[in-house]
């Protein structure tokens, strides 16, 4: 009886205890939403058809930034004038599946769709794999009104060059297959080129495929963790670096009408959510071949 007794004893502790278990960090156990890319595009889409004037902000590197991250979602919640948001990649630090799990529910408090790229600390360990099982494909594209947005993994440095990255292929598609009715183009990347995680064997020949899309307006990245406007070509296409999350900045764009200028504002976020403006820039984001 004694015996009976420690053993129904341990094995009510054995069952009580496995709770306690902790899974391989990497196992790649997504819990709760996936495939949230085409979800939010498909939003976005129907959000915008048919609109000649869209806002969207852009925010990156949240990687372990929680609080702040939490703070800048409130900041866009509350303005209530933003199309969508856009994350220039890097919400992990290690490519641990609870880091895309835990980032992925602070931005599914936004109220207006978003969409996610691919980072280069997003590619560590499995991250790659819980970055596409929650999101969905590294490259991919949507419409907002007018404007194409072409998103790209641009991480070439974390495949040590065995795939293809860029993947022209995919980009190549993208201009064969423009509808009519997009006047307007930007590019979004984590990494931009000339930086060394970039491939930058094909560094020019990448920025002669973007000169062959409608009207560039400019491109997008982040990775470096500042705030930077460059023309790093020397052809008018702008490249705009959006800092880490830490620096409490979004970038804040508006891409208006045929003839009027887009406007972008680099914003402070504080916890009060009040937003004082550090910079503006107006320019005609026009690529000098179209």
């Amino acid at each position: 009886m004694t015996n009976k007794l420690l053993f129904f004893v341990l094995l009510a502790l054995c069952f009580s205890g496995c709770d306690m278990l902790e899974t391989h960090p990497y196992d790649v156990h997504i819990t709760g939403e996936r495939e949230l890319t085409n979800k939010n595009i498909q939003l976005i889409e129907n959000k915008m058809q048919g609109k000649k004037t869209i806002r969207f902000a852009m925010i990156s590197d949240t990687q372990r930034w929680y609080n702040s991250t939490e703070d800048v979602v409130k900041a866009l919640n509350a303005r209530g004038d933003i199309d969508f948001v856009i994350h220039g990649g890097d919400q992990s630090d290690f490519g641990v599946t609870k880091e895309f799990i835990w980032m992925r529910d602070i931005f599914n408090k936004f109220q207006m769709p978003y969409v996610c790229l691919l980072g280069n600390h997003d590619c560590l360990g499995t991250g790659e794999d819980a970055y596409r099982a929650i999101y969905g494909d590294p490259n991919f594209a949507f419409t907002a009104g007018n404007v194409r947005f072409i998103c790209l993994n641009t991480n070439a440095m974390e495949y040590d060059y065995s795939e293809p990255v860029p993947d022209f292929n995919f980009i190549e598609n993208e201009l064969n297959n423009l509808s009519p009715e997009i006047e307007k183009t930007v590019f979004a990347m984590h990494v931009k080129p000339f930086e060394f995680v970039f491939n930058n064997n094909v560094a020019k020949i990448f920025q002669l495929y973007v000169n062959q899309f409608p009207k560039v307006q400019f491109c997008l990245y982040g990775h470096e963790h500042k705030f930077a406007v460059d023309d790093l070509f020397n052809d008018g296409v702008l490249y705009f670096q959006c800092p880490c999350i830490d620096k409490r900045i979004y970038l804040l764009f508006t891409i208006k009408k045929k003839m009027e200028p887009t406007i972008m504002k680099q914003l402070n976020f504080k916890k009060d959510i009040s937003e004082p403006i550090v910079a503006t820039i107006a320019f005609y984001g026009t690529s000098p071949r179209k």
